[in-house]
């Protein structure tokens, strides 16, 4: 009996950290070969942009044994741009939207880890911490948000590829393929702060929103040395090295992040509570959720050599269960409590940012830049959420409340679980 084509294919192939160059090539270029659909998009293409997981100021780089360890290796970097430079005529643009440039007064140039191998290869590197920019609609309306600003490099290219890491990560459990996609947004003053989106509740809806906008043909995450705990840090305690030996390659960023989940020894199809989701939901089964890919390993054409666990990851606790608890259900209430005040807010905050907590104001400005934490802000009222709001009469934006009448129900749902289990 013949058994139906799967529409995903993720190869996994082990690798040692401290190959050489050429070893890891020839590492990389078995486990793409068989990603028919991604060559055939990408030889198609007259321009691939390349997000890289590679910005980071140099005193705050972090190796292990000579290996950058919370960034893409000059390994794998160096022989994803040779195997596209070999498949392909495209011309290539690495895109980037610095964070220390945004918000530690960092240079492009002290920043791009990757400069020398963009020299070597020919690549040009366009800064998205400045225009052009572009409104991108979300594909079938958004699962946060329904549209984004977004560099144009990015957008605009026929194709993208997206280079990660196999990390943990405190707050979203894991960040790979897909997690490595919000380094492309841009912050003050052409968008709202990152902090805007990284916040309980919107993230993992807000990723599932950048999966599909961009899409990326083809999706590399460098697990040869990679970090358990967090994902930034200073490398050590808190966020040991992981060598994994691993090298993982997929046509479908959702299930090729499923598979590396897999492989860290995570179930990808779990959610909030469970590791490594401690804080909120998982971004790969929101996406797979609202239609776009897969977190179920049986719908995928998945060939490793290696096997689960190839390291020891886990994500680190940074607050207590009941407080994250807390958290998330305020956030939730708040945005609702918009949603259902918003005229009123409009009348007296239009064009403003606010801070909403237990239905009141308690900060506005016309910037989304906090001065101080929102652990900081929240005065005594600790447990309870700080909910961070563009006030604009045209919802332009497009959120989508019903995302937070969800993660009531969840988070009343898990309460009462473990109040009556």
């Amino acid at each position: 009996m013949l058994t139906a084509e799967k529409d995903y294919h993720v190869r996994a192939a082990h690798c040692e950290y401290l190959a050489s160059d050429d070893e890891v090539y020839e590492t990389l270029k078995r486990v793409t070969a068989p990603l028919s659909a991604s060559w055939a998009k990408l030889e198609r293409a007259e321009r691939i942009a390349i997000k890289f997981n590679q910005d980071k100021r140099p005193d705050y780089r972090v190796r292990h044994e000579g290996q950058l360890q919370q960034l893409v290796s000059e390994k794998v970097g160096r022989s994803v741009l040779r195997l596209l430079r070999e498949r392909t005529k495209a011309e290539l643009v690495a895109v980037d939207v610095s964070f220390y440039s945004m918000y530690n007064g960092a240079t492009i140039e002290e920043t791009t880890t990757f400069a020398p191998l963009f020299e070597e290869f020919g690549v040009r590197y366009a800064d998205g911490t400045q225009p052009p920019y572009k409104v991108c609609p979300v594909p079938g309306g958004g699962q946060m948000f329904a549209r984004y600003v977004l560099p144009a490099e990015a957008v605009e290219a026929d194709e993208l590829v997206s280079v990660a890491v196999l990390k943990s990560h405190a707050f979203m459990g894991v960040t790979l393929a897909l997690k490595n996609l919000f380094g492309l947004m841009p912050a003050e003053p052409h968008n709202h702060t990152r902090h805007y989106f990284h916040h309980l509740v919107r993230m993992p809806y807000m990723l599932a929103d950048l999966g599909r906008i961009f899409n990326p043909a083809l999706n590399i995450i460098d697990g040869l040395v990679g970090q358990a705990g967090r994902e930034w840090g200073n490398g050590l305690d808190e966020g040991p090295a992981v060598t994994a030996n691993t090298l993982i390659a997929g046509d479908h960023v959702i299930a090729t992040d499923a598979c590396a989940a897999h492989l860290m020894g995570h179930d990808p199809q779990s959610d909030w509570t469970t590791e490594p989701f401690h804080r909120d939901r998982n971004s790969l089964l929101v996406a797979s959720e609202g239609g776009f890919g897969t977190v179920n390993l049986d719908e995928i054409d998945f060939q490793s050599e290696v096997s689960a666990p190839v390291g020891k990851y886990y994500a680190a606790l940074t607050d207590p269960t009941e407080t994250v608890f807390s958290w998330r259900r305020t956030t939730a209430e708040q945005g609702l409590f918009y949603r259902d005040n918003r005229k009123k807010l409009i009348d007296q905050y239009a064009g403003e940012y606010i801070l909403l907590q237990q239905g009141e104001v308690r900060w506005h400005d016309t910037t989304s830049t906090l001065k101080k934490s929102r652990r900081l802000l929240a005065g005594d009222r600790k447990d309870e959420a700080m909910w961070l709001k563009l006030v604009d009469p045209e919802e332009t934006e497009g959120e989508h409340y019903e995302v937070y009448e969800h993660a009531l129900a969840q988070v009343n749902r898990l309460k009462n679980g473990a109040l009556t289990g």
